[in-house]
Formats: C-alpha cells, sequence, structure tokens
C-alpha cells in the first residue's frame, strides 16, 4: 500500500511539473510572438525595403545613362523650306492595316510619309485587329482603341491634312469597290509611288491601301529626302500619342516598379510564333510548342512567305544569331554583367510562346521578375478595354467516334505494304488537354479559324502591347531578347529602341549581337551556371561595347535598313558639341553610320545645360568602371561579389 501512495505521488508531482513547464513555454512563446509581430512590423519591412532601394556602389555604373551619347538630342523639326500642305490637293488615301502593335505604329508612320509625299489628304487608318473583334467597346473606333485622334490631327496639320472620314459624296463609291486598291509591300520606293500610284490618284481622287506587312514604303529613302524622314519621327514620336487612359496606366506602373527607389531593367523575349516559325526555331522548344512552330512554318511555306525547308537545323540557326536569346540565356548574362539578385525585372511583350515554364530559370535567378498582371489590378485592365459585349462560351464537341467497321475500311484503302501499325485503342481525351489555344492538336490536323474570343484577345493584346511600350520605354535598362531578326518585318523591340534612342539616347540600351553571344554560350554551355573569369570579362566586354559607338554602328548596319525607326539617327537628332571628323563613320555609300548630326539650336543647347546642372556630374562612366573591373588581378576578381555571384547564390541553378 505505501508502495503505491509514493507511486502516485510521484505521479501527480510529474503531472504538476509538466503542467507548470507547459504554461511557461505558453507565456514565453506568447511574449516572443507578441515581440517578433512587432519587430516584423517596424523592422522587417523597412529592411526589404531599404535592401530594395539601396545599391551596391560597384553595381551603380549598371543603371547609369551613357555618357558619351549624352551631346545627342531630339530634334526632328524640319531644317530646310517645308511648305505647308494645301487644301488643293490629288484626293484622298484611305488605308487599312493588318497586324499587331508594331506593324500598325510602323504602318501609319509610312502612309504619313506617302500622304505628304503624293500631296494627299489621309483618312484616319483603320486598324483590322480592333475591327475584326466582335464585341469591342463602342467607346473606342478602330483608330481610336490605340491613339488618340485628335492629337494625331492637330499635330500634323503643318505636315499632312488628315480627315477622319471620306466625305459622304465618296463613301458609297467605296463600298462598291470604285476606286484603285493597291497593296505595296513594305520594301515600296518611292518611284513607284510617283510613277505607278500618283497618276491613278489624280484620275480617280481616291486610293486605297492594304498594309499588312508592316509597312508600305521602303526604309532608306534618296539622300535628297531627309525632311520625309524627319516627318517619320515626328508621326512615331510626337503625333502618336496613346490615348489618355493607356498612358495614365502606364505612368502608374511605371511609378509602382520604382516606388522602392530602385531602377528597373525592361526585358522582352520576342519569343513569337510566327517569328519563330519564320526562323525555323522549332528544335528549342519540346512537345507540343515545337509541333506549333512547325505547323506555323508549313502554311508559311505553303502561302509561299518563305522558300526554306521545313525541317532545318534549329541549333545552327540559333548559332547564327536568327533565333532569340531564351530567358535563361538571359538571366545568365545579367549575372555576368553584376546585376544583383533583387533587381527587378519587368517582362514585357503580350505573347509569350512557351508559356511561363521557359521563364521558371530566369525568375530563379531573379525573383523580382513582374510583369503587368503584378503591377495592374483585373479592375485597372477591364477600365482600360471598357465596357464590351458578353461573348458566349465556347463550347467543345467532341466528334462523332468512328466504328470498327469504318476503321477496318479506312485501314484496307491505305495503300500498299509496307504499312503503318493499326491505330492504337482510343483513350479519352481529358478536359484539359482540350483547353486553350493549342487544344485542337489532340484531334486535328489544322488550325481551327479563329473564335469570337480568340479574335478578341487578340484586340486586347494591343492594349497590353501598348502598356509595355510605356514602360520599356521609360526603363532604367532595357534588355531586347529578340531584336532584328532579319525578316524586313518590324519588331517591338526594335521599336523601343528607336523611340529611346530618340527621346533619351544615353538611356542604357543593350544592342547586342546574337550570334557573338551564342558564340560565347557554345564555349560554356555544359556548364552555364558556373563559367570562367575570361568568359565573363568577354560577356562584360561586348554587352558593354554596344551600349554606345559600336552598337550605334551596328544598328545602323543591320537595322535601319530594315526599319528607320528603330535607329532614327543622323536625320532626327542634333549634337550639343560637335563630334570631331575622325570619330565619324559613313558606309561605303556614302550613308553615316556614326555621327553626322547637325549642331543643335541655341534653345537645346540652353536646355541640355539646364539639365546637365541637375545631374549627378560626379558619377563616373560605365566605360570607366568597366575598365576598372578587368585591371582587377584574378584573386580580387575571385572575391569580389560581383564576380562570385555564380559560385554564392544557391537560388540560381533551378536544377539544385
Amino acid at each position: 500500500m505505501v508502495f503505491r501512495s509514493r507511486i502516485k505521488w510521484i505521479a501527480l508531482l510529474v503531472l504538476i511539473l509538466s503542467v507548470g513547464s507547459l504554461l511557461v513555454h505558453l507565456s514565453i512563446t506568447k511574449s516572443s510572438s507578441v515581440q517578433l509581430a512587432s519587430y516584423a512590423r517596424g523592422t522587417l519591412w523597412q529592411d526589404f525595403d531599404s535592401l530594395l532601394g539601396s545599391q551596391d556602389f560597384r553595381n551603380k555604373h549598371l543603371w547609369r545613362p551613357v555618357r558619351s551619347l549624352e551631346t545627342l538630342q531630339p530634334y526632328a523639326n524640319p531644317r530646310t523650306s517645308y511648305p505647308a500642305p494645301s487644301s488643293t490637293n490629288n484626293g484622298y488615301i484611305y488605308a487599312k492595316i493588318f497586324g499587331g502593335f508594331d506593324k500598325i505604329r510602323s504602318s501609319i508612320c509610312d502612309l504619313v510619309t506617302i500622304s505628304r509625299l503624293l500631296n494627299a489628304t489621309l483618312i484616319i487608318p483603320e486598324l483590322q485587329e480592333s475591327l475584326r473583334s466582335k464585341g469591342i467597346s463602342n467607346k473606342f473606333k478602330s483608330f481610336s482603341y490605340l491613339y488618340d485622334e485628335e492629337q494625331f490631327i492637330s499635330f500634323l496639320k503643318n505636315d499632312v491634312i488628315v480627315a477622319k472620314t471620306l466625305p459622304e459624296s465618296l463613301k458609297a463609291a467605296r463600298k462598291r469597290n470604285e476606286f484603285p486598291l493597291f497593296k505595296p509591300k513594305n520594301s515600296a520606293s518611292t518611284k513607284f509611288y510617283l510613277e505607278d500610284v500618283l497618276p491613278k490618284l489624280k484620275k480617280a481622287g481616291v486610293i486605297g491601301l492594304v498594309v499588312s506587312d508592316g509597312g508600305c514604303l521602303q526604309s532608306t529613302l534618296p539622300a535628297s529626302m531627309p525632311e520625309l524622314q524627319r516627318l517619320r519621327c515626328r508621326v512615331a514620336f510626337h503625333a502618336l500619342q496613346l490615348r489618355s487612359e493607356i498612358q495614365v496606366l502606364g505612368k502608374k506602373m511605371v511609378d509602382r516598379l520604382r516606388r522602392s527607389g530602385q531602377p528597373f531593367l525592361s526585358y522582352h523575349p520576342g519569343l513569337v510564333r510566327d517569328k519563330l516559325a519564320y526562323h525555323g526555331c522549332a528544335e528549342l522548344f519540346q512537345d507540343l510548342h515545337s509541333e506549333l512552330i512547325q505547323y506555323r512554318r508549313a502554311q508559311m511555306i505553303k502561302q509561299k512567305f518563305i522558300s526554306e525547308e521545313l525541317i532545318v537545323d534549329s541549333h545552327l540557326r540559333r548559332d547564327n544569331g536568327l533565333c532569340p536569346l531564351m530567358p535563361e540565356e538571359v538571366g545568365i548574362l545579367l549575372k555576368a554583367l553584376g546585376y544583383s539578385q533583387k533587381a527587378i525585372i519587368y517582362l514585357a511583350g503580350s505573347e509569350m510562346f512557351g508559356g511561363h515554364r521557359v521563364l521558371i530559370p530566369l525568375r530563379a535567378m531573379f525573383p523580382n521578375l513582374v510583369d503587368r498582371t503584378s503591377l495592374c489590378s483585373t479592375e485597372e485592365l477591364s477600365e482600360l478595354v471598357g465596357p464590351e459585349t458578353p461573348l458566349p462560351e465556347n463550347t467543345y464537341e467532341m466528334p462523332p467516334r468512328k466504328s470498327d467497321k469504318q476503321l477496318k475500311e479506312e485501314w484496307n484503302k491505305a495503300g500498299p505494304r509496307p504499312r503503318p501499325l493499326p491505330p492504337p485503342t482510343d483513350r479519352p481525351i481529358y478536359q484539359h488537354e482540350k483547353e486553350g489555344w493549342y487544344g485542337w492538336l489532340t484531334e486535328n490536323d489544322t488550325e481551327p479559324i479563329p473564335s469570337p474570343m480568340d479574335l478578341r484577345n487578340q484586340a486586347h493584346r494591343l492594349l497590353w502591347d501598348a502598356l509595355d511600350f510605356v514602360v520599356s520605354v521609360e526603363a532604367d535598362v532595357f534588355l531586347p531578347g529578340f531584336n532584328n531578326d532579319g525578316s524586313g518585318l518590324p519588331d517591338f523591340s526594335s521599336l523601343v529602341m528607336g523611340q529611346r534612342l530618340y527621346e533619351r539616347p544615353s538611356s542604357r540600351t543593350y544592342r547586342l549581337d546574337r550570334k557573338v553571344i551564342q558564340e560565347l554560350f557554345n564555349i560554356t554551355r555544359e556548364d552555364m551556371y558556373h563559367p570562367n573569369r575570361n568568359w565573363t570579362v568577354r560577356v562584360r566586354e561586348h554587352l558593354n561595347s554596344s551600349l554606345g559607338e559600336s552598337g550605334l554602328i551596328r544598328q545602323s548596319m543591320l537595322s535601319k535598313p530594315r526599319l528607320f525607326l528603330s535607329h532614327p539617327l543622323p536625320e532626327c537628332s542634333c549634337r550639343t558639341s560637335p563630334l570631331e571628323e575622325s570619330r565619324q563613320i559613313r558606309s561605303d555609300d556614302g550613308r553615316f553610320l556614326y555621327g553626322g548630326e547637325d549642331e543643335c539650336p541655341k534653345w537645346i543647347k540652353s536646355a541640355g545645360v539646364e539639365k546637365s546642372k541637375n545631374d549627378d556630374g560626379d558619377q563616373p562612366d560605365y566605360e570607366h568602371d568597366l575598365l576598372t573591373e578587368q585591371s582587377e588581378t584574378e584573386e580580387e576578381f575571385a572575391k569580389s561579389k560581383v564576380a562570385s555571384a555564380f559560385d554564392q547564390d544557391e537560388e540560381w541553378d533551378p536544377n539544385d
């Protein structure tokens, strides 16, 4: 009995001690959680904001303007005798424009230039991408879906007469197709318009143009027509103002990106299905996406848009610079340059072929990767679109199942042996395989006609590209994934680069050579995440040199002959201080590749002086930083924060 009572007392004591210990731990936990919460509210968020806003001194040069280009200033005003347009002209020009945001912008500039060349009145162009969509908000009409009509008309009053519609007396004749209609190529010359189009314009009083190649006038005009090139600049950089709703939301997005006080980089991947199919880059993707590219390429061959084989070596094309840089490769380049993991990167582009899957490596390297959906609420994007008529949901109907008799008859009619094995037993096609714009691949060999919802989404892409255009032009740094692809068609990145070169020539815009970059990647492709010092230095040399003179020369040689707006120098700029003749470079035909700008008038010089006073003049140039980095010893380089990022950043390699 005594033994049992002792056991009970011991058990009771253990129970009391356990309860006491539990109460003590709970009180400690409660006090710790309160302190931790107050610490988080008062310290952690401040530290997070300060980390985003702070910049390592070694990395400041990655965001600074290029000092060697600060003497360039935008100047697209006429320089010679330039008479105003006369109300008694040769007639009217109306136009239909097919294509996305980049094609529309380039085509409008060409149409205004042609109207000036032919002394004709331009009717506001019709944007078919918005007109084809059913139920688009009646708040906007074609051109006004993207741009401000009143601004466009008023700004060009001294260049071209622009009217909203044809006179009532001519509308009926247009419906009956009584006026000549032309479908010019984007390489059409001024001679074609003066000799073939102008006589018919004078005779009929009205002509129509169908523009589907992203332009209707050659990029390089005769040397005697510099004012027409400057007119292109005035249209693109001044007259074509996005409608106010787009500008306001775009400005909000830029403000939100800079809210932490840190600069940001804009990156446009250029992963567009048509471009990938044109150049034969299918093997860079897998499974479904590769098949989609090949199907589109087969269509282009059938339409005689390209005259090549269906199956080509995509890796060879990539090595020749004909395929876009993949997001993973861009992330490695940015790491090699020294951009911090905390750097904010804005992802531009309404079409991302390959989906978010191809972005996984880049997001692992730079977690602060954002796009318009990250910066804008659903309500803000809906207000931008405006009120739209509801569309019926796409209802999917299974095709009728073939009977065993039909399958047997098809097998017997398959032709002489050897024949393929009989088809396997049909498995059910699940709903997730039918959804999405690619679902037709599971059951059909031909791509279906776009549904009303598909057409509406294409119209919405114009707005998303417009927002991305605003953000990319304002970005501290811009890096293109696939510009100047050689197809002769305008592209988003080239337009952004041209706009930045005109408005802020010294802004950091990388004009990299994809062929050189791929040669560098082939050296270290087996171990891209751990490159050696020499490889990193070579990448920096190429990318930093592309910011200045060598990059501009390359753009002038390769991009400008295909798209003038991508490189509007020297016609649309001036210099506050003249460039030495020894530094001016000309091509074999006498065209300026670098230099050749006129001296700026006094009012531009005075404005430039005031601006330079407000800027920090003590900041060293990026070239100075590059030379400093290259002069480091091997040991210093290994110890530096930037160089060791390849080995120290545990979150970089997505395969870990």
